[in-house]
């Protein structure tokens, strides 16, 4: 196939995924899906192979799509035009079970099945024993109390069981929104169908397996010259998540091996030497395993190079079962599986691939989930009807990078920025909730020649009613880290802030009961820096204090940067505090 041809029809599968993630964001009933775009499409050939996918959140589409097809072929090899099947099974390649993914086999009129389209959309409430997607104190996926789905049949013949829909009405807090994003997720899935099907019309079935051969050895191709671009090393490093309920009392250190062998152009990741699965939420789906070494990867090299199987081919991932960071058993919880312990994975590979070639990788991207990123729930004042929702609030943590400082609201690595904050107005209209303020921390960047992003401030709470508030925070003990000379991240933490106005420390892990009157004070986690703090330039320390983003005194003390009273730049004081470092 001529390159034109190879990329036309690249740039119209990606319009494909496009659609899907457009129909999703427009359709969905929850915020998390509306607001914060907390979903992701994709499509995978019919041997269950990534192809392609929106610019949508890493966690979800790089590795666990290619798991779900093969177990829906698996479970059902008679797939036919109409199905469409649910999984949001962590043993079964889903990434953990709030993700409720959409699968739709693409069947020809020959009856052949050519390809499958997934919708994978976050849930606000999935029938967990508390009312949060994110249990992390869940000892295992009984107490967790999820619905669980493994590739089940919830379409025949374009037609709902209805026997899905009842089980699933009688078990979520808030039935119709979850219909509403159910009918969003599997809508996107038929619109991927319907573009796709009209593709086949105009250049044959055969033409569109061709290029997704082709496609993917192309990006076989990029990946080898993005590895043999790196210089053969090896490296070593460890990221540590903070204590929770049911991990040991220092929390979770995750160390990852990390091989780079540039003549084979070939990059391999070791997570074989971690502890087993503990009795917690926190435990990684194979799928989150995968994705977030892969993140890792990918946040170091060309970032062109196309994301999906071909370019996997020359990734080499070790993982065992039973292992924290591995191969979960069921009935190990992995309720939090996308994002904390997934960051502890992701984190450390890019920083060791700084490590491995000059100007490579990342530091570290602070760690999640915040209050101001909790779900809340309670009974709204205005109908009396129960409300539950994920909100956005405000979390920074971005990593300074070779080139340039942090993407500020990156969210977490898992994540690439792709979710959208909150406006304060909208979440203010949609529940009964106040936000006092919401501000960046000065002082609380990652320091290096690249800085981190600061933390970000949160104030919220309740307005004529009581609120639960549910999260996982992580980095309140362990920050980010920077890398070669880069400091660490601002930390993470949360308070109750009472009626008269006191402060009361909440733990890193919670269901908490917020009171009317009373707000909560979140503190998210910043991100760490990349290379030497005095190697930054001087105008650049300037015009960050200018901003207010750091003070005049960690200019001078961590920058080696001296101002005058008008904050301009002193030569030759800054010459002597550089030299002296």
């Amino acid at each position: 196939m001529d390159l034109v041809t190879l990329a036309l029809l690249n740039n119209r599968f990606e319009g494909v995924a496009r659609k899907m993630a457009n129909t999703l964001l427009r359709t969905g009933r929850s915020g998390v899906l509306n607001i914060a775009r907390d979903f992701s499409c994709c499509i995978v050939t019919a041997d269950a192979q990534l192809l392609v996918a929106n610019e949508g959140l890493p966690i979800h589409v790089l590795s666990g799509p290619d798991i779900m097809a093969k177990f829906m072929k698996e479970y059902c090899p008679d797939l036919k035009a109409g199905d469409a099947f649910i999984n949001n099974s962590p043993y079964h390649g889903c990434s953990h079970a709030a993700d409720h993914t959409i699968l739709v086999p693409i069947v020809d009129d020959a009856g052949r099945h050519r390809f499958t389209v997934l919708a994978k959309a976050h849930q606000a409430d999935i029938g967990n024993s508390i009312p949060t997607t994110y249990h992390g104190a869940a000892r295992d996926v009984y107490e967790e109390g999820a619905l669980i789905f493994p590739s089940v049949r919830v379409q025949e013949n374009y037609r709902t069981n209805q026997d899905f829909v009842r089980m699933c009405r009688m078990r979520i807090r808030v039935p119709d929104q979850w219909w509403g994003d159910f009918l969003a997720a599997l809508g996107a899935a038929r619109i991927g169908e319907q573009e796709i099907r009209a593709m086949a019309a105009e250049v044959g079935w055969d033409a569109l397996e061709a290029f997704s051969r082709e496609w993917l050895d192309y990006s076989e191709k990029r990946m080898i010259d993005a590895l043999r671009a790196l210089p053969s090393g090896r490296a070593s490093r460890v990221s540590r998540h903070d204590p929770f309920p049911g991990t040991p009392d220092d929390g979770i250190p995750v160390t990852v091996h990390v091989v780079v062998d540039a003549e084979a152009a070939r990059i391999s990741v070791d997570l074989t030497e971690n502890m087993d699965c503990l009795p917690c939420g926190l435990n990684l789906s194979e799928a989150c395993t995968r994705t977030a070494a892969m993140v890792g990867i990918f946040n170091s090299i060309d970032h062109s190079v196309p994301k999906n199987a071909g370019s996997f081919r020359r990734i080499d991932l070790k993982l065992r079962e039973n292992c924290v960071v591995g191969v979960p058993r069921h009935p190990t919880s992995c309720s939090v599986a996308t994002t904390n312990v997934a960051d502890r994975v992701a984190n450390p590979v890019q920083c060791a691939i700084a490590e491995i070639a000059e100007s490579k990788g990342m530091a570290e991207c602070g760690a999640v989930i915040p209050p101001s990123v909790a779900v809340i729930s309670g009974i709204h004042p205005r109908d009396g009807k129960p409300f539950i929702n994920q909100v956005f609030l405000g979390m920074t943590g971005g990593a300074g990078s070779p080139d340039a400082d942090a993407w500020l609201t990156i969210g977490h690595v898992g994540n690439a920025g792709m979710c959208n904050l909150d406006s304060i107005e909208l979440d203010e209209l949609r529940q009964p909730l106040y936000v006092a303020s919401r501000r960046l921390l000065p002082d609380t960047e990652g320091a290096g020649e690249h800085v981190g992003a600061p933390s970000i401030a949160v104030e919220f709470g309740p307005v004529g009613c009581d609120i639960s508030v549910g999260y996982v925070s992580d980095g309140v003990v362990n920050a980010a880290l920077g890398t070669r000379g880069g400091g660490r991240g601002g930390p993470a933490n949360q308070y109750l802030i009472k009626e008269d106005g006191s402060r009361e420390p909440l733990p890193s892990c919670a269901q908490v009961d917020v009171a009317d009157g009373q707000l909560v004070l979140s503190i998210s986690a910043g991100g760490g820096g990349y290379g030497d703090p005095k190697s930054r330039p001087a105008e650049k320390v300037a015009r960050d204090v200018r901003l207010g983003r750091i003070t005049a005194e960690r200019a001078r003390a961590v920058y080696g940067v001296a101002l005058g009273m008008d904050g301009s730049i002193e030569p030759e004081a800054t010459a002597r505090l550089r030299a002296a470092a």
